[in-house]
């Protein structure tokens, strides 16, 4: 059975438990982050834990304990799990309340260790679909542990046999998925959102690669011209870089991965390789 960090024990997993009265089950008031090991090795662990910090800085929610105390754990705790591969969520709760409203300071931490889900081979080779929804998310910036909007958008895609759910806002901006960042090739840059998204470590990787230099282009992207680009992939722990070939009806470019999609699940490919390996 996995291992799970439980506010200050190591407890198998169905042991691991927080009272019903936490913020984070009375209010869904809490923050995460989540990433994936690459040969054993959690992936930016140091980006994921800092992004960590600064949503629960946004939220009010003090750190119990250092950066790099927390690191430690998460070390710790992948040591105490035997997977090849690992996902690692790591949560800060709201903490106990004496009003069941407002915390009384005392965030828990959880790290929860769990063998790495194995995506589907042909979404990477023939491409996926996703589906538009109206919405603009509050306080964008901290990852929230409130997902309310985002399962039902997710409910809301599956059910017409797409994986993802892109944002789009009242303006006609297309911003983020439910938990992926977008990309889109216009005009031969690929471009990224620049405002009101959660920026990805995955998405950061991928604007920092020397072998892109030139070619990227950080802005807000309209649905009108997101529809009518050459290509389009997302970016997430969970996903690593994976083609989208059709958003709602219209089908993007000719329709498959197309060749800026292929250099750069290459580019990444070779990144975490090359991670593993360090």
């Amino acid at each position: 059975m996995d291992i799970f960090y439980c506010d200050g024990r190591f407890l198998p997993a169905d042991k691991a438990v927080i009272p019903a009265t936490d913020l984070s089950v009375l209010r869904g008031f809490g923050v995460f982050d989540f990433l994936r090991t690459y040969g054993g090795r959690p992936f930016h662990l140091a980006d994921h834990i800092k992004r960590l910090e600064r949503s629960a800085y946004l939220l009010g929610i003090p750190l119990p304990m250092s950066c790099e105390a927390i690191e430690n754990l998460v070390l710790e705790t992948l040591k105490r799990n035997d997977h090849d591969k690992s996902n690692i969520r790591i949560i800060l709760t709201g903490g106990l309340s004496a009003d069941g409203f407002n915390p009384d300071g005392k965030p828990r931490l959880l790290i929860m260790v769990t063998p790495l889900a194995v995506l589907p081979e042909e979404w990477n080779k023939e491409g996926v679909k996703i589906v538009t929804i109206p919405f603009s998310r509050y306080m964008p910036g901290a990852k929230s542990i409130s997902y309310v909007h985002a399962i039902g958008a997710l409910q809301k895609a599956r059910k017409v046999g797409a994986i993802e759910a892109l944002y789009v806002t009242s303006e006609g901006y297309a911003t983020e998925c439910t938990t992926s960042n977008l990309f889109a090739c216009i005009e031969g840059k690929l471009v990224t959102s620049s405002s009101t998204i959660l920026p990805g470590i995955t998405r950061q990787v991928i604007l920092a690669m020397p072998e892109l230099a030139g070619s990227t282009d950080i802005r807000d992207i309209t649905l009108v011209e997101l529809l009518k680009a050459d290509e389009v992939f997302l970016t997430a722990s969970n996903k690593e870089v994976t083609p989208v070939v059709t958003i709602d009806d219209t089908t993007i470019g000719k329709g498959t991965p197309g060749e800026m999609t292929r250099r750069v699940m290459k580019l990444f490919a070779e990144y975490t390789g090359q991670y593993s390996r360090e």
